[in-house]
């Protein structure tokens, strides 16, 4: 499976956001997070879509 996309920023973001997160100068502490296995992804398709917003995070997990 190949997933291609880009949001918002530069590819190059990423690692300045790594960055900030490492150092401790980005705060990731009001985000909550709701994680789904790659094989729910339309139940994870449906929750984000009514529980958007600024802190909500809804990810797909690869199995271990």
């Amino acid at each position: 499976m190949t997933i291609r996309g880009q949001w918002m920023y530069p590819r190059v973001a990423n690692v300045g956001i790594i960055r900030l997160v490492a150092t401790g100068a980005l705060d990731l502490t009001p985000e909550h997070v709701t994680r789904f296995d790659l094989d729910q992804v339309n139940d994870a398709v449906t929750y984000a879509a009514t529980h958007g917003g600024p802190f909500d995070r809804t990810i797909l997990t690869p199995r271990a």
